[in-house]
């Protein structure tokens, strides 16, 4: 019989053993752990010295000009991507991706462009507004790569503290509306031409969209000589979204436009507020209207009444979008939303993804700004003198015949979606969209000092001197105006020759100026089937 003690050995050898392998399992996983933990420590110094000493080119700045940060639109060309460029939250993520509060991708606050930037683009437009409007609209072009601006300016943007500050920013070409201007514009072709004739000698928007269309003739000569390739009309209200393309740039997406293609037409989105206290739309609005052409037709019929809400059309105002030209010979507008040619019947394309986001009264204060700028009757008959949408007469009238506590209800009623059940249910169908790329670039601008940098910098003007800068701006005007509609080194008598095959050409191709055109209605249905 074996002991007790005997009995009891077994199990203490196999105690042991287990110890001992629990010992050396602990040992290997904390082994493992310490290599873990010192392998990337190690490698992080190794960086830091190699960074610190010159050894490593920041990836970020490889592709970047001089003095930048890299940032979506200022890298080289790459092709257009076949992915669907999201306007959700996650444009959010991608333009977040920093450690630091501020705007990370440009070193030099006023986005100088290098000069192998291409393609150029350049803006024009027709502008009365401040800097508050002016400077968040601008310097958001400039990321996604516009290059040169032309503003014709009048009220506010005329005045010697906003236009010294434009003046400074490198790019900007500032023209006031002057006696001298006007002399100029009036001895313009365009007056003995048809296809703006319906719109001349009429008050406020038709008044407006003339004076546009004259502007935009002046701005294709300079666009030439300052070397522009692209031209594109736009308001202060409205901002390019360059969907579709890999990077947020509308340089890529212009840059892969091919050779043929005379203008792109960007879809405008129309502004939903939410609110009826909003002050500023660019950094407070995300909820847009998708355009028909980026709907399906079953979706936008399907949801009109929902859409429209008990206002006359389905956008508020125009549902036409805007395009943007190719400089080239016999460049002409064609009203304030379209460009055309007088030699020749102008290739265009219509992107499926890019818009023209427009921020269409989104303040409160936006009904009465355009009452104070028109002198009509507010009566439904005369209010067909001045405008030529039916949500700005009715604007118009609300804004002239009601008081303040009136106006605001009415506004509340016909822009603020406050209906949480309907957004959700046209978010869902499509018909509404969230869109943050542009609040977060001009949300970091903005915090980054660039347009109080851009204020401060601004030289001192006196008024002498503004004067004189309003004679300068003027004479330059004149010299470029005498070329219009195009530069020619041709002899008097082949100058004659050509005006002669100019005129029977262009009567051809004349088309009538596209004005701003609403969506299609519901009854309209038939005619798009």
């Amino acid at each position: 019989m074996p002991s007790h003690h005997q009995l009891h050995l077994p199990l203490r050898s196999n105690a042991s053993s287990s110890s001992s392998a629990s010992l050396s399992s602990n040992s290997f996983v904390s082994k493992i752990l310490l290599l873990l933990t010192l392998l990337p420590v190690s490698l992080a110094a190794i960086a830091f010295v190699l960074q610190w000493r010159g050894g490593i080119t920041d990836p970020a700045t490889l592709l970047s000009p001089p003095g930048s940060h890299h940032f979506p639109g200022m890298t080289d060309p790459s092709p257009l991507s076949s992915i669907s460029h999201s306007s959700s939250a996650s444009d959010c993520l991608n333009l977040g991706r920093t450690s630091s509060p501020s705007f990370p991708y440009y070193h030099n606050w006023k986005l100088d462009y290098a000069a192998n930037i291409k393609p150029k683009i350049c803006i024009t437009t027709s502008t009365s507004a401040g800097l508050e409007q002016i400077l968040p609209w601008m310097f958001y072009h400039k990321v996604i790569g516009v290059t040169n601006f032309f503003l014709f300016v009048e009220g506010k943007a005329a005045s010697p503290e906003v236009s010294k500050v434009l003046k400074s920013i490198p790019g900007v070409k500032v023209i006031y509306r002057t006696k001298e201007l006007e002399e100029q514009q009036a001895k313009s072709r365009i007056w003995n031409e048809t296809w703006l004739a319906g719109f001349f000698y009429k008050p406020c928007n038709y008044e407006l969209f003339v004076k546009q269309s004259l502007n935009m003739e002046m701005a294709i000569v300079m666009a030439r000589d300052a070397g522009m390739e692209w031209i594109l009309h736009l308001d202060t209200d409205e901002l390019i979204h360059p969907a579709g393309a890999r990077e947020y740039s509308l340089r890529q997406l212009l840059l892969e436009v091919p050779g043929n293609v005379d203008m792109v037409i960007f879809p405008n989105y129309e502004s939903s507020v939410e609110r009826d206290d909003i002050k500023e739309p660019f950094s407070e609005v995300s909820m847009f209207k998708k355009n028909y052409d980026h709907l399906p037709k079953d979706t936008y019929f399907g949801n009109y009444k929902d859409s429209v809400r008990g206002n006359p059309n389905y956008f508020l105002t125009y549902g036409n979008g805007k395009s943007v030209a190719r400089i080239q010979d016999h460049l002409r507008p064609n009203g304030a939303h379209r460009w055309h040619n007088y030699m020749k019947s102008p290739n265009e394309i219509k992107l499926e993804e890019a818009a023209v986001l427009h921020y269409t009264y989104a303040k409160f204060s936006d009904l009465t700004s355009r009452r104070d700028r028109c002198g009509c009757k507010p009566t439904k008959e005369d209010v067909k003198r001045c405008f030529m949408l039916e949500f700005d007469r009715s604007a118009f009238i609300i804004a002239s015949t009601a008081n303040e506590d009136e106006m605001l209800k009415w506004y509340n009623e016909h822009v603020v979606w406050s209906d949480k059940d309907v957004k959700l249910k046209l978010l869902r169908k499509g018909i509404l969209t969230r869109i943050y790329t542009p609040m977060v670039i001009i949300q970091s601008l903005r915090e980054s000092g660039v347009f109080s940098s851009v204020i401060a910098s601004a030289p001192t003007l006196s008024k002498e001197n503004f004067l004189l800068s309003i004679d300068s701006s003027n004479s330059s005007r004149a010299d470029a105006s005498t070329s219009l509609p195009r530069k020619t080194a041709r002899t008097l008598e082949s100058e004659a020759t050509a005006r002669r095959i100019l005129d029977i050409e262009s009567a051809t191709f004349h088309e009538m100026a596209v004005p701003p055109i609403s969506p299609p209605e519901v009854e309209d249905n038939e005619c798009y089937s």
